[in-house]
């Protein structure tokens, strides 16, 4: 039997067998492929979304999130959305970002997007909306006493006819658009806007914190250090005795 008769018919032997064997990886007749080439890729070795499963309590692998726990990137928002809360904030509630001329010229677009509709380009009540009679009622920033705390909280939750903006802004865009309302209020009023918060007076402030926790820390070692001479003093005063 020459070489090429051998290869042929083992390979045809080969076929047979893989073909009929019956493997439970087998794939339906209906398919022009005999076996699956990597099983894995049809059957998963995790656990699928909602698949039952003895070691999940309640048999579910779709469990509840942790008690306590938040979302990557949110943080709860401990303000109510009643008049209290709405109250507290506007005195208590103050804008973490610093005032610079990025945030303010990123305040502009996001107020133009989602708030100019209706308040106005100027915030002073006169947007498309207002001047088409569409809605009607929506006051000038300067027709009331209002904060960036206020404002933010009122973005978070919304009032009476204007709706919440927490899930089209984050967190940061809406203190950004705080900033921008409030110099938008202080133009209304006549007033100065405040004065921008340049990268060298926030390096300051970074290296006066470091400076004040060095002191500290340095303060703290110095304790710790005499404490310890101390008590190796007393050690060798009772050795001596």
């Amino acid at each position: 039997m020459n070489r090429s008769l051998k290869t042929f018919l083992f390979a045809f032997a080969a076929l047979l067998i893989v073909s009929c064997g019956g493997d439970s990886k087998s794939v339906a007749t209906g398919t022009s492929r005999s076996v699956q080439y990597f099983p894995n890729m049809y059957e998963s070795v995790g656990y699928k979304t909602y698949q039952e499963g003895e070691i999940f309590p309640g048999n579910l692998e779709a469990q509840a999130p942790v008690a306590g726990s938040v979302n990557r990137g949110w943080l709860p928002y401990d303000y109510q959305n009643n008049n209290d809360g709405y109250s507290s904030a506007k005195a208590d509630l103050r804008n973490p970002l610093p005032y610079t001329e990025e945030h303010l010229e990123v305040g502009a677009e996001l107020y133009n997007i989602y708030c100019a509709i209706c308040h106005g380009s100027k915030g002073n009540g006169l947007g498309h909306l207002v001047t088409t009679e569409k809605i009607l009622g929506v006051p000038s920033y300067d027709a009331r006493e209002i904060t960036q705390g206020s404002i933010y909280h009122v973005m978070y939750y919304g009032i009476n006819y204007m709706g919440s903006y927490a899930s089209q802004t984050s967190t940061e865009e809406r203190w950004q658009i705080a900033h921008h309302v409030d110099a938008l209020t202080k133009d209304l009023k006549g007033q100065p806007r405040q004065e921008f918060v340049t990268v060298r007076m926030e390096e300051l402030a970074l290296v006066n914190s470091n400076e004040d926790k060095k002191a500290v820390f340095d303060e703290n070692h110095r304790d710790q250090k005499d404490g310890a001479d101390h008590s190796k003093e007393n050690k060798t005063t009772t050795e001596g005795h």
